[in-house]
């Protein structure tokens, strides 16, 4: 099971979002473990999980603090350190998804852009962090079972009576994740609650973990039926590399995360919404002005469109004032 998600330098470089080279340097340093196969280096998934969940236990930074910021791979770890200059006209950028790498990137070229700071935490922590003004945008994809609509309850109560604007990014599909052939022949949210599964969740406050709570509440099935609903991984790609070890049988998350994982089938469930929100407060800055022109602009959705497995339908669209 091992050799099925162990990678080369290529393949983890691809991965991170930054040159081979960079990888090797890394490894050289410690700060990524590998081994040797032959002549060849080799790197386990999971070491390359732990990598990056070491960023996401750095306290949130907050707007005005003095750092100097690495963003040669906008999506590895950001590194800080300290220096004279404020970081007045940059932005925090709370949320995961590549989607937000791209956005920084073009940010930064943006003739009223800046250079942005990428911060990765969920749904719920990214609206926090918005609100305390540890950020100064963030995305979500919160799914209210109630209403069927995406985010605007959430953004309502977790900004505490401050203004926002949400603006549509993109449509995700979200699964399961199971092995090749799905051979449980799992099917239906239902399921997650046989004996003969073991499931691998999110942490408390990510989009995923509160669509999952959502529906059981939805089908009056108490979450607690759920073996393996307790052990938390901090990504999709965390949770398709514990399936694809083996160590459990079902996991939840977005489309993407598999393409990167040897044995995993992708079981689609729900589309579901993903967005930014912003504070009303700041739009007449330029930089956020700059933000929404990104969304809306060709160039941004044709490099999207590249990806693949994205609706972009709506980009650029502002769907909410709250």
């Amino acid at each position: 099971m091992k050799e099925e998600t162990s990678l080369t330098p290529e393949e983890v470089a691809g991965i991170l979002k930054i040159a081979k080279n960079t990888v090797y340097e890394l490894v050289k340093r410690g700060e990524l473990k590998a081994y040797r196969v032959g002549r060849k280096i080799r790197i386990d998934l999971e070491d390359v999980e732990a990598y990056k969940i070491k960023g996401k236990n750095l306290d949130l930074i907050r707007p005005d603090t003095p750092l100097t910021v690495n963003i040669s791979s906008p999506q590895s770890i950001i590194s800080f350190e300290e220096e004279p200059a404020k970081l007045d006209h940059r932005l925090v950028i709370c949320g995961q998804d590549v989607l937000l790498d791209i956005l920084a990137k073009y940010l930064e070229h943006h003739p009223n852009g800046t250079r942005a700071l990428r911060h990765q935490v969920g749904s719920a922590a990214g609206l926090l962090a918005l609100y305390q003004g540890n950020a100064h945008m963030a995305s979500a994809h919160l799914w209210n079972g109630d209403s069927g609509v995406y985010n605007v309850t959430y953004v309502r109560h977790l900004l505490f009576g401050t203004p926002a604007i949400i603006v549509h990014m993109a449509f995700r599909m979200i699964g399961f994740y199971v092995a090749k052939g799905n051979p449980k022949e799992i099917k239906s949210w239902r399921d997650l609650t046989r004996p003969d599964l073991t499931f691998i969740n999110r942490e408390k406050g990510c989009g995923t973990r509160v669509l999952l709570d959502e529906q059981f509440r939805r089908l009056e099935v108490d979450r607690r039926m759920i073996k393996g609903y307790e052990r938390e991984e901090h990504s999709h790609l965390a949770v398709a590399s514990v399936v694809a070890r083996g160590e459990a049988d079902v996991g939840l998350g977005n489309e993407k995360a598999p393409l990167q994982v040897r044995g995993i089938e992708f079981i689609p469930l729900q589309k579901e919404r993903y967005e930014l929100v912003m504070k009303k407060e700041d739009m007449d800055k330029p930089q956020f002005q700059a933000v929404i022109e990104i969304l809306q602009s060709r160039q941004f959705k044709a490099e999207l469109q590249g990806l693949g497995d994205y609706d972009l339908t709506e980009t650029g669209r502002i769907v909410a004032e709250v």
